[in-house]
């Protein structure tokens, strides 16, 4: 059976790469690149697997392309740029421009953030060009801690309608956005979530929109039609079964739904939950969506990590989920089972310093 290697972000300066060898059931280090300061997000090229990119979070925010090597063992840059804000949190790649979502302006005074689109002119080589343009956001929400200005934290295509989704944790929205006549990418409209709710991440599945609320901790489902029909809200759920009372230190983080295949023919949502308060550590919450307007909680799933925050599918038919816990646990490789409503824990590697989010590399033999 092949191994996997699987590049690690973190809020340290490195990206670690792991080896996952499941026919053995290990995980273990095998490299470690500094690229600069709290790489939190990785993504891969559309077309060279060795090419991926990441942002610093950081007062100068940089978007750095990197080339792993040698099943991920050698690390090294191709190009950075500024970010055109602070602290990128999360970068998208299309085929031929990288999104990223900066938490904070450039001027803080102003109010406001920048989602950057940065061109890849290097074609296979991934070599980013000077940024193209940003756009700004603005907004605010009841949560003054957290919704003083508006936040975007993700920036993702839909899979078919060509749209731009931008969930805006500080404004309680989720932006949409379609390119214009002269080629860049223009407000369309929105999908509305409750006040105070803090949208994070989104997932798409069947003409539907799932969105995970950081702040209230609760994922929500609308019908969600091509522009310039409006989105119709269906259900809200809490992310887990035993929610504590509100307000409370608990946020959800990350959210996921793999595309059925021949494995695994039933669609499931899997969604994170950050800083539980047990000893067992965070919740994988899974729930059921093949019926239409349906959010059934079936599963949850404790990790003994601290702080879950990227969780990533990858193997054979996506049979592997890989999460993490940025505040303790290590890194842990789970193995879908049950035809995907529940998982199993089958290698894990304690010696990783804060890890965030993850990237599957090609697998080898």
């Amino acid at each position: 059976m092949p191994k996997y290697p699987i590049l690690v972000a973190s809020y340290t300066n490195d990206i670690v790469t792991l080896e996952f060898d499941s026919d053995n059931a290990t995980l273990k280090q095998t490299s470690s690149t500094t690229v600069g300061h709290h790489p939190s997000w990785i993504e891969g090229h559309p077309t060279n697997p060795n090419i991926v990119y990441t942002g610093l979070e950081q007062s100068d925010g940089k978007i750095l392309a990197l080339n792993f090597e040698d099943n991920g063992k050698k690390g090294g840059l191709v190009s950075q740029i500024s970010s055109i804000g602070q602290d990128p949190c999360s970068v998208h790649v299309d085929k031929d421009q990288v999104f990223a979502a900066n938490v904070r302006p450039c001027f803080i005074s102003l109010k406001v953030t920048k989602r950057t689109v940065i061109p890849i002119q290097g074609g296979k080589t991934g070599s980013l060009s000077e940024p193209g343009y940003s756009i700004q956001l603005s907004g605010t929400g009841p949560d003054k801690s957290r919704q003083e200005g508006s936040h975007p934290h993700q920036v993702i295509l839909h899979p078919t309608y060509q749209e731009l989704f931008v969930p805006d944790l500080g404004a309680d929205v989720v932006r949409r956005y379609k390119k214009d006549a002269s080629g860049k990418w223009a407000f369309k409209g929105h999908v509305g979530v409750e006040s105070g709710g803090g949208p994070r991440h989104v997932a798409f599945y069947d003409g539907d929109l799932f969105t995970i609320l950081e702040l209230s901790s609760k994922v929500v489902r609308h019908k969600l039609p091509a522009l310039p029909e409006p989105p119709k809200f269906l259900v809200s759920k809490p992310t887990m079964s035993n929610p504590p009372p509100t307000p409370n230190k608990m946020l959800g983080a990350e959210i996921l739904i793999p595309p059925p295949n021949a494995t695994f023919n039933t669609p499931y949502l899997y969604l994170s939950n950050r800083d539980d308060p047990s000893p067992e550590g965070d919740i994988i919450s899974i729930f059921s969506i093949e019926q239409p307007g349906s959010l059934d909680l079936v599963t949850e799933v404790r990790t003994g990590l601290k702080h879950v925050r990227g969780i990533v599918f990858g193997g054979p038919d996506d049979r592997y989920l890989i999460a993490g816990g940025g505040r303790g646990g290590g890194v842990k490789v789970y193995e879908r089972t049950e035809g995907g409503k529940n998982l199993k824990v089958v290698a894990e590697y304690s010696d990783v310093e804060a890890p965030t989010g993850f990237w599957w590399l090609p697998a080898y033999l």
